[in-house]
């Protein structure tokens, strides 16, 4: 779908990496700019599923010589991605200003925690501190427990990464009517309020509140996740009434009166207990097989490696394991257009057949 469009993606951490990937899924052509002369980032392998589809070039940006091969690769491409704090990208000589000059129509997409201005913007921080700040953190638990939330997930990928695609990609639409590029400010702690605004038009029917446990989706017995007798989980969330019932049906529980009344709060916490103590009583694949062909929305919890052997696996293949490295694969899909999996490179490999190609182009 992005075949011909050019994005330069400076080496970084997490959201960044994982935008680019998204963005070569669809058919780009990615460039990494890798340190030279440095190992891979502490905690992530020679070669990894971020960077699968993706070309290397290994470059030291501090090297008067390498900043001009960058340089000039900027002028080529339509998109840029930096994850670093803001101004790091203008000390380099690199910023916004630098390449708008070399290249009116470049769509320059910044990754931060908390953007590139405000009273925290020049701050560290990581996904857990954006998106307790954002709000997004509140109702990620039971009212008895600390909010936790999925690694990364939440934050760094929701939050961040798919907004700076989004972004991206309106600019690319953007510069091909109008000529000029632009610079895409995608924080993570932005992005994971924006995502708040599903629950947000619950608060406008009273149906979320301030108090965890207490909200529409947080606070019933068949909106949460519960324990299995061999330490797996189910996770149940029978919102609407016809699914509550075939739920109910499935558990031999529809002739009981403290079930009933769905959607009495007064009862969640004892019906919750209830639940706890019958799902408690059974391996995690035994309610998996009872609950499998109903509508009563109840799945096992399953780790990655799991997901990869289920029959919705082996059906629509979204887990795979190129060269055994175990990842999902590209989202969405599209009519007409089959995606497969393109190897992650060694940092540096093609740099060599890139400065080739840039050696062979016409100079402006």
């Amino acid at each position: 779908m992005l075949s011909g469009i050019r994005i330069i993606e400076i080496e970084g951490l997490g959201p960044g990496p994982f935008a680019a990937m998204l963005l070569a899924d669809l058919g780009a052509d990615v460039i990494t700019i890798h340190r030279k002369g440095q190992a891979a980032t502490p905690g992530m392998p020679e070669q990894s599923v971020l960077d699968r589809g993706k070309r290397s070039i290994s470059l030291n940006l501090k090297d008067p010589a390498d900043l001009d091969v960058a340089r000039r690769l900027i002028a080529t491409a339509d998109a840029l991605i930096e994850g670093f704090r803001p101004g790091v990208m203008e000390k380099l000589g690199l910023g916004p200003d630098i390449c708008r000059d070399l290249n009116p129509k470049l769509i320059y997409g910044r990754m931060t925690g908390w953007g590139q201005d405000g009273p925290l913007s020049k701050n560290a921080g990581h996904d857990l501190n954006y998106i307790a700040l954002s709000g997004a953190l509140w109702y990620a638990s039971q009212p008895d427990q600390p909010p936790q939330t999925p690694a990364t997930l939440v934050g760094d990928i929701g939050g961040g990464a798919m907004y700076l695609v989004a972004g991206i990609l309106a600019g690319l639409l953007n510069a091909a009517r109008t000529g000029k590029g632009t610079v895409v400010d995608a924080a993570i702690y932005d992005g994971s309020a924006h995502m708040m605004n599903l629950l947000m038009s619950l608060r406008q029917t009273g149906n979320l509140s301030d108090t965890r446990g207490h909200s529409l989706l947080d606070g019933p017995h068949w909106s949460r996740t519960y324990a299995c007798s061999d330490g797996g989980f189910v996770a149940v969330q029978c919102l609407e009434p016809k699914f509550y019932a075939e739920f109910l049906q499935i558990l031999d529980l529809s002739g009981d009166p403290e079930f009933r009344q769905q959607y009495d709060a007064s009862t969640w916490p004892a019906l919750t207990r209830r639940l706890a103590e019958i799902f408690a009583g059974k391996p995690r694949d035994h309610w998996a097989a009872l609950f499998a062909a109903s509508d009563a929305c109840v799945a096992p919890v399953l780790n990655p490696s799991e997901a990869q052997n289920h029959a919705m696996n082996t059906a629509r293949q979204t887990w795979l394991a190129p060269d055994g490295m175990l990842q999902a694969a590209a989202a969405p899909r599209f009519s007409e257009r089959e995606w497969k999996p393109r190897p992650s490179p060694r940092r540096g490999d093609h740099t060599q057949d890139i400065l080739t190609e840039l050696d062979a182009r016409p100079k402006a």
